[in-house]
């Protein structure tokens, strides 16, 4: 029972699919709108549930809602992160400050230094990305540099005061990096940001949440998006149902979807520092990022000294050359190993790296695990 305009609930499903798909389970699936539940009751909910002879229901659960009457009626269910966390139950959420933290992380490397947040007030899922956004700034040194909006309420989830948000906006210090709670809030940022004639990605730059291919394309210019395992927690969740049903003792607990990675787009695909020298340095890095370059090859292009280009590059992105270019190239051998079925060996020579253990040391040094590990977690669609 969720919002099926969206790509989410699709992705959700195609996890489950594959779940169901590898066991052999012959599962029936029936889409309920979240509509029908606010147009009668959940009660009503419920009865359609026994009546169907429903083992499992998985919501968008308002936070007035009693889901202690599925138990009674011995269903399982599962809340869809949507308004609140529901205690209790299971719940399929997210790291919503690590996806914050994520877009800020890419807007501090792209050179801004003025941001800002457009989400939805009172939902976790948003509060939460807001959070981390923010919190990653403040650590980051630019706290008072961090502008919130918070005239959306959840109560008006559809209808926009575009008065408000375009006189927030022309408020915005430029150039700005604008965090979106989700792609339906990017969209309308790019159509806003368009009618009051400010220039996409260089007066504002902008990333949505959860890469919907069809409103992120849809949009002039194309939105960037950060990507989330959406269709593992799919799959976690037939999994989980399937051992609650073998062992109805086991209540279950949270499936927490992680950020894979930014899915850079026209929006963001920009580059802002008033060190033209460092402007320069950034520039050639992003347009070379498949060649293995080195920071002499970055000073070839850069007409300074390596003392003083590093010392203007730390300043303007936090980051030495070194960390930068490896950091940069790292993610677009993550964005490859999602995006294609090539042997690491493969993608790594696409990358100039003559011996594939370089890279995949330094990947395991950066996420944590191996490019084959990495890949076997987060897989996109329904290969094996």
């Amino acid at each position: 029972m969720t919002d099926f305009t969206e790509q989410f609930p699709y992705r959700l499903l195609r996890g489950i699919l594959r779940y169901a798909h590898e066991t052999g389970e012959r599962w029936e699936v029936c889409r309920m709108p979240s509509s029908y539940k606010r147009e009668t009751n959940l009660e009503h909910v419920i009865d359609f549930a026994v009546e169907n002879q429903m083992d499992v229901v998985i919501g968008q659960f308002d936070p007035g809602d009693n889901l202690e009457l599925f138990r009674k009626a011995g269903i399982i269910v599962m809340a869809q992160d949507y308004i609140k966390h529901f205690d209790g139950y299971p719940n399929i959420t997210a790291d919503y400050h690590r996806t914050g933290a994520m877009a800020a992380e890419r807007f501090v490397a792209l050179g801004f230094r003025e941001f800002a947040f457009f989400g939805n007030k009172g939902m976790c899922w948003s509060d939460g990305r807001r959070d981390g956004f923010r919190q990653y700034l403040e650590d980051a040194g630019y706290g008072e540099h961090v502008h919130i909006y918070n005239r959306q309420r959840v109560s008006n989830l559809w209808y926009y005061r575009m008065d408000l948000l375009r006189e927030w906006i022309k408020e915005l210090p430029k150039p700005v990096g604008i965090m979106a709670c989700d792609d339906n809030q990017a969209i309308i940022l790019v159509q806003s940001c368009k009618a009051l004639g400010f220039k996409i990605p260089y007066d504002v730059a902008i990333i949505g949440v959860d890469n919907d291919e069809i409103i992120c394309r849809m949009a002039n210019p194309p939105i960037s998006s950060i990507d989330v395992d959406i269709e593992r927690g799919g799959y976690e969740a037939a999994a989980m149902a399937m051992q609650m049903m073998q062992y109805p003792t086991y209540e279950g607990n949270d499936i927490v979807l992680q950020p894979l990675h930014i899915v850079t787009r026209e929006s963001s695909n920009s580059i802002i520092t008033k060190d033209q020298q460092v402007h320069q340095a950034l520039t050639f890095i992003h347009s070379n990022l498949e060649h293995k370059i080195t920071v002499a090859d970055v000073l070839e292009h850069v007409p300074m000294s390596r003392r003083l280009l590093e010392q203007r590059f730390l300043k303007a992105t936090g980051k030495t050359v070194y960390q930068y270019i490896s950091e940069q190239r790292i993610d677009l051998f993550a964005r490859w190993l999602l995006d294609t079925d090539e042997p690491v060996a493969n993608l790594a020579a696409r990358m100039d790296e003559s011996d594939p253990k370089t890279i995949c040391r330094r990947f395991k040094e950066l996420k944590g695990c191996t490019p084959t590990a990495f890949r076997k977690q987060n897989l996109r669609d329904l290969r094996e």
